[in-house]
Parts: C-alpha cells; structure tokens; sequence
C-alpha cells in the first residue's frame, strides 16, 4: 500500500505542476474568445483611411478644377503640371513659328498635328515672332475619365514681330493637354487647341 500512496502523490505532483504551467502561459498569451473586438485591426483600418484621404494643397481660385484630379489621382502634382504646360506652350508655338514639324509631332496628336501643320504648309506662321510674355490664366476644366487625366489650361501670350517692342500680339488660347492616369511620365500630349 506504501508504493501505491506514492504513485497518487506523484499524480498529484504533476497534476499541480500542469495546472500551473497553464496558468502561467494563460495570463502570459491571454484568452481569446473569437467575440472580442479587435482594437489592433480598427486601428489599423482607421490608418488606411486617413493615408487614403487625398490631402489636396491649396488651390489659387483659377485652380480649383484641378481638386478633381487630386481626388482621384493622389500623385498629381499641379505645379509640375502648370510648369510643363506653360513650357509646352513655349515649345509647340516657337515651333509652329519656325515651321519644325518633326517637334510638333511628338508633341501633339494626330488632329492637332495635321492643323499645324497644314497652317505652316500655307504660310499662316512668322518665323521672326518671338514670345514677349506668357501667363497662365487659369484652369478652365479637369475631369478623369476612361483612364485618362485631361485638363484644359487658359493661357495670355504676347508675341512680338522680330525686334520690334512696340508691335505686340495678344492672344487668348485654350489648349488641353491629356495623359493616362496610371501613367509615371511627366509627359502630356495637347489633344486640342
């Protein structure tokens, strides 16, 4: 009988040591019960939320078209985009003026090209015209649509004949410029002027 009290103190050595192992590693890893609400995943829900917000910069009023491009296209930079547009501008008008269509081609599309071109064709250009000035007035419309980024850029050029200062020609123009929306490239294409 002496071996036999010795095997049930032994259980029961080992049952306390088992019952205090699991509640050592229960108060160490916790209890979950399945209907606990996860505070981690709402936090990090909550995070992806507010990254997801487009934070759109300030807009001059004659910008404001452009929150819609913002909204929809989180890298959009339109201080990039204005400065191009107003070098493009430059580029596809000196030469128009000087008669380079192999420029205007990558500029432009097809449409646009065959204008252009079918203008210098007929002597319609001024090779002594040179820019005197040129200012964006303002955005006149912006939309994302079909994959495609396009806005539509008001500008005031002045133009003046060779030298001459005191003959300067001021026009009005309205070009739009497109590009795709998934696209990295800096570069627009003018669709219509």
């Amino acid at each position: 009988m002496v071996y036999g009290d010795l095997q049930f103190f032994d259980i029961i050595i080992f049952a306390v040591i088992a019952v205090f192992i699991i509640y050592r590693l229960r108060s160490v890893l916790g209890k979950r019960t399945g209907f606990q609400k996860n505070t981690n995943e709402k936090q990090f829900i909550k995070k992806n939320e507010e990254e997801l917000k487009v934070k759109t910069p300030q807009l001059k009023e004659s910008e404001q078209k452009l929150e819609v491009v913002y909204k929809k296209v989180p890298s959009f930079d339109h201080k990039m985009f204005l400065d191009g547009a107003k070098k493009a501008f430059e580029i596809i008008i000196s030469a128009y003026n000087k008669g380079d269509k192999k420029t205007l081609k990558n500029l432009v599309t097809k449409d646009v090209y065959r204008a252009f071109e079918e203008a210098i064709d007929t002597g319609s250009n001024n090779p002594n015209s040179q820019f005197y000035s040129l200012v964006i007035e303002g955005v006149s419309d912006a939309k994302v649509e079909n994959d495609k980024i396009t806005i539509s850029v008001n500008f005031i050029s002045e133009q003046i004949l060779g030298d001459n200062e005191e003959e300067i020609i001021k026009n009005k123009d309205t070009w739009v410029f497109e590009k795709p929306e998934h696209s990295s490239s800096p570069a627009w294409i003018l669709i219509s002027t």
